[in-house]
C-alpha cells in the first residue's frame, strides 16, 4: 500500500530574485511514496503536486522528472514541457532534458557567471545559489553544483529555470552564437589530424555527451605526439574522464 511519506508547505519561497510564489500564497508539496514499487533499490515516486500561480506540476516515475502545464486560469494553449534528469560519472553534475533542441548546432560551456551573460537560460541557472558550470548539448542541459549543496535543494529550482525559459520562448543566446566546430577537418589539416578529428567526432565526442558533457580539440603536437583535448560540462574534473577516453 502507497505511505504518505510527508507533505511541505512553502510560503512565498523565492527562486533567485524572482518570487517563486505571490506573497502569501501557500504551496503544498505532497510526495507520495510506494513501498511495493521497489526494484533495483530505487523508490517508486508515485505523486509530486505543485500548484503554483496557475502552473500545475506533477513528479513521477523511478527517475526524478517533471511535468509543467498551464492551468485553466492561465488561458494559454494546454503544452508540457517534460523534464527528466539523468544522473552523470561525476556526482557535483546531472543531465535535464527539457524534451526538446537546446543546441542546433556544437555545444556551449558556461564556466562562470560571466560567460552565462551570454544566454538567459544559462544566466537564469547561474542564479540558483549553489550552481558553478552550465552545459548545454544537442538535447541536454548539464548543470554541475557545490559539493557542499545538496541536489534536493537545487532540483526545484533548476527545474523551475528551464521551465520558465521554455514558457517565455526566449532565445537561448543573446545576439548570433554558433556552437564550437573544433572537430571541423580543415584544408590545412594533415592526414593525420584530419583522422584524429573524424575519429573524436565519430567516436569519441557521441561518447562523452552521453555522459552529459563534451570535448574541444585544441591541437596536436607531432613531436610528442600529444593530442591537447578539453574537457566540458560534466566530464571537467569528473575523476573517469581518463578511463572514459582511453575505453573509447
Amino acid at each position: 500500500m502507497a505511505t504518505w511519506i510527508r507533505a511541505v508547505q512553502v510560503l512565498g519561497r523565492r527562486v533567485g530574485t524572482r518570487p517563486m510564489v505571490m506573497e502569501g500564497e501557500r504551496v503544498t508539496v505532497r510526495r507520495l511514496i510506494s513501498q511495493s514499487a521497489r526494484k533495483d533499490g530505487a523508490l517508486d515516486v508515485g505523486a509530486v503536486g505543485v500548484m503554483q500561480q496557475g502552473w500545475s506540476f506533477s513528479n513521477r516515475s523511478t527517475f526524478d522528472s517533471l511535468m509543467m502545464s498551464p492551468g485553466p486560469q492561465r488561458g494559454v494553449q494546454r503544452r508540457g514541457v517534460f523534464i527528466r534528469v539523468e544522473t552523470t560519472p561525476n556526482p557535483q553534475s546531472l543531465m535535464f532534458y527539457p524534451g526538446r533542441v537546446v543546441m542546433e548546432v556544437g555545444s556551449s560551456d558556461f564556466r562562470n557567471a560571466r560567460a552565462a551573460m551570454a544566454s538567459p537560460l544559462a544566466k537564469a541557472l547561474f542564479d540558483v545559489d549553489g550552481v558553478v558550470r552550465v552545459f548545454f548539448g544537442a538535447d541536454f542541459v548539464t548543470v554541475a553544483k557545490a559539493q557542499d549543496v545538496s541536489w534536493d535543494i537545487l532540483k526545484p529550482e533548476i527545474f523551475a529555470a528551464i521551465m520558465d525559459f521554455y514558457a517565455t520562448k526566449q532565445p537561448l543566446f543573446y545576439g548570433s552564437h554558433l556552437g564550437a566546430s573544433d572537430t571541423a577537418t580543415d584544408e590545412d589539416d594533415d592526414d593525420t589530424v584530419a583522422m584524429m578529428k573524424e575519429l573524436l567526432e565519430t567516436r569519441i565526442r557521441p561518447a562523452v555527451q552521453v555522459d552529459g558533457g563534451d570535448i574541444e580539440y585544441w591541437g596536436f603536437d607531432p613531436e610528442s605526439g600529444i593530442v591537447s583535448l578539453k574537457m566540458q560540462g560534466a566530464c571537467s574534473g569528473c575523476p573517469s574522464s581518463a578511463v572514459n577516453l582511453k575505453s573509447n
